[in-house]
């Protein structure tokens, strides 16, 4: 699974209030979820990122609550994925179970810049820039499986047809 994308960049300690404010919440809708993702850090994030992109940002992305739609208004914004310093576990799986991958980089924000076009390999967590080639740690097992599947609903919908022994 490779994907590739030009680069948004952002800091340490980007939580879910700012992934998409607590005001929105009471709305289930991914597009409108996407118009406000990131807003209060930055309010031109939509549009930047409605392309295509590769959000790279440094430690303990995602923090905060629980709120599933901070990776539900990502996604529909169009992060292809993320790459960080470090995640909040809870955030991680969240992504995962709705099919947006992440790879963890110790020193992303080092390594990468705004604007950068970056080849990522899920699978194995390596990272093109340029010629360059970062090792990050890649997504296996049945978190690939979910991501493959689009998230936690289709691979769920896939595994319940497969017939099982004696049934």
């Amino acid at each position: 699974m490779i994907i590739e994308g030009p680069v948004l960049k952002y800091g340490d300690k980007i939580d879910t209030d700012i992934i998409i404010p607590a005001r929105h919440l009471k709305y289930t809708d991914p597009n409108y979820l996407a118009q406000h993702a990131m807003e209060p850090l930055d309010p031109e994030f939509y549009k930047k990122a409605s392309k295509g992109v590769v959000v790279v940002a440094g430690k303990v992305f995602g923090m905060g609550s629980s709120r599933e739609q901070a990776a539900i208004a990502l996604k529909a914004a169009g992060v292809r994925v993320i790459v960080a310093e470090s995640f909040a576990r809870i955030f991680y799986r969240n992504c995962i179970n709705n099919g947006l991958p992440l790879i963890t980089l110790p020193y992303a924000t080092k390594e990468i810049k705004e604007g950068d076009v970056v080849k990522v390999n899920v699978e194995t967590g390596e990272v093109r820039v340029g010629n360059k080639v970062l090792n990050g740690k890649g997504i296996t097992g049945m978190a690939l499986d979910i991501l493959k599947a689009g998230g936690i609903m289709e691979y769920l919908k896939r595994v319940s047809q497969v017939p099982t022994q004696g049934g």
